[in-house]
């Protein structure tokens, strides 16, 4: 059976979702390896990079896992929303 991990969602009225713990981690780890590198981005950017590194040897959709485990570190405080910046760039968070 694949062990699955129930993902937390920034806003607290809506839920996470349950997805596959070794596709979370590889996303988590590219999300967070990918702004230390290159420091803050767009989240087109960020995913346009992800899509390229990930496409080749990742089983889905890198968006949808992209866009989940995004929201998931932001729910964490792993990652953040840099506040008024437009298009909004996403960085590493603060602790």
């Amino acid at each position: 059976m694949t062990e699955t991990i129930l993902t937390l969602h920034p806003d607290s009225s809506k839920k996470g979702v349950r997805i596959e713990k070794n596709k979370y981690e590889a996303m988590r780890t590219a999300i967070l390896e990918t702004l230390k590198r290159d420091g803050a981005m767009t989240f087109t950017e960020l995913a346009a990079l992800l899509e390229d590194r990930m496409q080749a040897n990742f089983g889905g959709s890198v968006m949808w896992y992209f866009t989940t485990v995004k929201l998931d570190l932001e729910a964490r405080g792993e990652i953040r929303r840099v506040p008024k910046t437009k298009p909004q760039l996403v960085e590493l968070g603060l602790h």
